[in-house]
């Protein structure tokens, strides 16, 4: 269980990571989200790619390059190992628009104590 809920964490805080104005200022909610989904799923070095250059996360807005499932992965596992639904929250929030630093001014990227990229795919 514990690795179904590290996972839930460190894909919250990834997710969180790419909520900045410069990748999602002309996509509705759900574009968004599912797109910056996609860029966790092409893994660690892609990720990093796109954070260090907000250009490289234009093929996944404008192509609507989309990843949804990946955000159900830590409740489709707790019910399969558990059989209950898994009424989660993690420490951040990563709905669109819902890291208000990165919307406002010059965002900051802190690191993440759970070391967000280390369990993503290589």
């Amino acid at each position: 269980m514990s690795d179904v809920v590290g996972f839930a964490e460190r894909l919250s805080w990834a997710l969180y990571r790419l909520d900045r104005r410069e990748y999602g200022d002309e996509l509705s909610s759900d574009q968004f989200l599912y797109s910056r989904a996609a860029v966790v799923a092409a893994g660690r070095e892609e990720y990093e790619s796109v954070l260090r250059d907000p250009h490289r996360f234009r093929p996944y807005a404008n192509d609507l390059v989309w990843a949804e499932a990946l955000l159900y992965v830590p409740d489709n596992v707790y019910k399969h190992l558990t059989g209950d639904e898994w009424d989660r929250s993690t420490r951040y929030d990563y709905e669109s628009y819902s890291n208000t630093a990165g919307w406002t001014g010059t965002p900051t990227i802190r690191s993440s104590p759970l070391e967000a990229t280390s369990s993503l795919p290589r």
